[in-house]
């Protein structure tokens, strides 16, 4: 049985969350559980390799991994190995001139942080050490938040962190900082209230570049159309001189301290690397730089790399016409032409985000290979994030929306490929249905039963979707499966009540989307309760577990759009309210209460992006994380920190796993990553394309 893990939009296919309702659960006091998807998480892989410069064309015998293929490993620095950097190591005497010095992103614990590596180049094998492991309780900093791009200069460590709250909706909490690498001390160099991305540090350690949004903030949109970040630059030691010198670009990087190389999206649609030259003398600002073109139009370059003073070539990522695969070249400068790199190593593999040795002799970048390179990580089923609750633990689950059974034995969840149950363990794993369901909640009361909605809802100008009850342990898989709707009319997202009686779900019966209410067992023959009604779409119904009220999302306050909010309403249809203002604005979805019904966890765009997004595979969709609000709207917590999107979380009553489970063997596809289309690429569509905008029309999004 083969599944594929495609591309989920989780905010705009909205399949449903699990319900976790059972007279026999533990209490809250044993803790709780949160469960979430991050899109494409399962299938990244990544880890970073490097090839030599000078070796044209170069051979796959040239490339070397540099990270040991634990985890997903990303976004590395060639250091030059400083006194205060050796002392981090365990035995200083052992480093030899030759061997090479990596920091990178690594998610070793769910989350993106940062190592610094040590491979000795005439044995192969490496040193570790992990930053900022134990200091970030004593500075302040959330356990899971997102630290990513970092470079260094001299003694100090430059990156990005999410660990501040701006105090804003729909603003990015990323900030450039400085660590002191003896001291540990810390300093934030980006203003308050504002979020800056990929800092890059001149040649003498003066300058700091970064793509930012600036004072005017970062605004969403369903698909990132253009490069729409500034670069800014200030000084390192503080953050301070801080002068825009270039719009509309992003990825700045240095190769002297008067010289930006950056990115941005052309007149004529293609993306390029320009050349901005600083004044040395008088004022710094946008119309004191000189701004250039590198690269010619015909294919897009990107995400730049360069070394100090090395005024011959850079390394870039580019699509050319006609593939769907992001491949690492370098762009001579004297003579304005490519020269081809990872597609002769490995053509069929992404390949992103170059950067070069401080000598330019190497080139580096994270790529997805899986087993073929012999990964030494399983894949899991359930991966443990670290929290700073005692009471609570997060996991990542590798599958859609999946919800554990009242007895605790099994998950269903769903793909694109069907709708499957498993074990806790990962193993068991069987198929309930052969086609795509939206969403999997386990009756409450009678045994092995599994509610989804399912139908052709994928097909161009068709929503045909009912709600289905399976049964799980039917000994009759043909005769498993009741409809509990025949309308089809865009019936989707089933809740049970936490006695079982009764279901509430979405639909467009009436034209618009709405919340029912029917009979459990007999579905809408046993009559129906209409429980919302308006012109606009009320959507992902969930049933708290003392059952006085529902949550769900809709976009009243802007019908049409997809601004989404919460809102809650009692069973009778009173008392209906929205949750949390700031939320106004924004893309909230697939909210569902906690196991002692004070509070609700949500998917959000609040927090913005975390990153330049062309820098990630799946950068086509504003990144939501995962929040928690109580009951009357106070208390909004941040649980994730992510490039990517992540998922629709489920919230229950704590399960037994305390770390990572692996599937008992290899599931899933590896490296499913889709890049960006845009309009001067041609793509050819295969069976796991992501959704696209001609279909989400007529999917169950909202």
């Amino acid at each position: 049985m083969k599944l594929t893990n495609t591309t989920f939009f989780f905010f705009l296919i909205s399949l449903l969350c699990l319900s976790f309702a059972s007279s026999n659960k533990p209490q809250l006091s044993n803790g709780s559980t949160i469960l979430f998807t991050t899109i494409g998480r399962p299938t990244f892989e990544f880890d970073i390799f490097t090839l030599p410069t000078s070796h044209r064309p170069p051979s796959p015998a040239d490339e070397h991994r540099f990270t040991d293929g634990k985890s997903i490993n990303f976004n590395g620095h060639f250091a030059s190995p400083s006194p205060a950097l050796i002392s981090l190591l365990p035995n200083k005497s052992q480093i030899q001139p030759q061997d090479l010095h990596l920091i990178y992103v690594t998610e070793r614990d769910g989350t993106p942080s940062l190592n610094y590596d040590v491979v000795h180049s005439d044995t192969g094998s490496r040193v570790q050490v992990p930053l900022f492991s134990g200091e970030e309780q004593q500075s302040g900093m959330n356990v899971n938040s997102m630290k990513d791009t970092p470079v260094l200069t001299n003694d100090y460590l430059v990156y990005v962190s999410t660990h501040e709250n701006p105090g804003k909706p729909m603003a990015s909490w990323a900030a450039v900082y400085s660590t002191e690498i003896r001291t540990k001390s810390t300093r934030r160099l980006t203003p308050p209230g504002i979020a800056d991305f990929s800092p890059a540090v001149s040649p003498s350690g003066k300058w700091t570049a970064v793509a930012s949004y600036g004072e005017k903030g970062w605004k969403w949109s369903l698909v990132e159309k253009e490069i729409s970040s500034d670069i800014y630059v200030f000084l390192t030691r503080d953050g301070t001189q801080r002068v825009k010198v270039v719009e509309q670009g992003g990825w700045p990087r240095w190769v002297d301290d008067s010289t930006l190389y950056f990115h941005r999206k052309s007149d004529d649609g293609w993306i390029s690397v320009y050349r901005a030259i600083l004044p040395k003398t008088g004022p710094v600002n946008t119309k004191s730089v000189t701004i250039q073109r590198v690269t010619p139009p015909g294919l897009h370059a990107f995400t730049p790399a360069t070394s100090p003073n090395n005024n011959n070539f850079i390394a870039v990522a580019t699509r050319r016409p006609g593939s769907e695969i992001r491949h690492v070249e370098l762009f001579d400068l004297k003579k304005n032409e490519f020269i081809e790199l990872t597609r002769l190593v490995s053509p069929k593999s992404h390949h992103f985000n170059p950067f070069l040795s401080p000598d330019s002799s190497r080139v580096g970048y994270h790529s997805c290979r899986g087993d073929a390179t012999g990964r030494k990580t399983p894949r899991n089923l359930l991966q443990s994030l670290k929290t700073t609750s005692n009471d609570l633990s997060l996991f990542r689950f590798d599958g859609a929306f999946p919800s554990i059974s009242p007895e605790g034995d099994r998950f269903a969840f769903v793909s694109f490929t069907g709708l499957f149950v498993v074990k806790p363990d990962g193993s068991g794993l069987r198929q309930l249905l052969p086609q795509m369901g939206f969403g999997t909640v386990w009756d409450p009361i009678r045994h092995g039963i599994v509610y989804t909605s399912s139908g052709p809802a994928l097909a161009p100008g068709k929503s045909q979707i009912d709600i289905l009850a399976i049964n799980v342990d039917a000994p009759n898989p043909s005769a498993a499966v009741k409809k509990l709707t025949t309308t089809g009319e865009n019936n989707a997202f089933p809740w049970p009540s936490p006695d079982g009686k009764r279901i509430v779900f979405r639909s467009s019966r009436s034209g618009t989307k709405n919340l029912y209410i029917m009979d459990a067992e007999k579905g809408e023959s046993g009559g129906l309760f209409r429980l919302t009604n308006g012109n606009w779409n009320d959507t992902i119904a969930t049933w708290s577990p003392d059952g006085n009220w529902i949550v769900f999302a809709s976009n009243r306050e802007f019908p049409g759009t997809l601004l989404m909010n919460i809102y809650v309403v009692h069973p009778d249809g009173t008392g209906l309210r929205k949750l949390a203002q700031n939320l106004t604005g924004g893309v909230s979805m697939h909210p569902m209460f906690s196991p002692d019904s004070k509070r609700i966890v949500f998917t959000t765009i609040y927090a913005g992006i975390s990153a330049e997004q062309i820098g990630n595979p799946h950068f086509n969709v504003p990144s939501s994380e995962i929040f928690t609000v109580n009951l009357d709207g106070s208390g909004m917590t941040r649980l994730t920190h992510n490039s990517v999107e992540d998922g629709p979380p489920m919230w229950f009553p704590k399960i037994k796993a305390t770390g990572d489970v692996a599937w008992p063997k290899r599931f899933g596809p590896s490296c499913s990553i889709q890049d960006f289309k845009t309009q001067n690429t041609t793509v050819k569509m295969k069976m796991n394309k992501p959704v696209t905008m001609s279909s989400m029309c007529v999917v169950p999004s909202q």
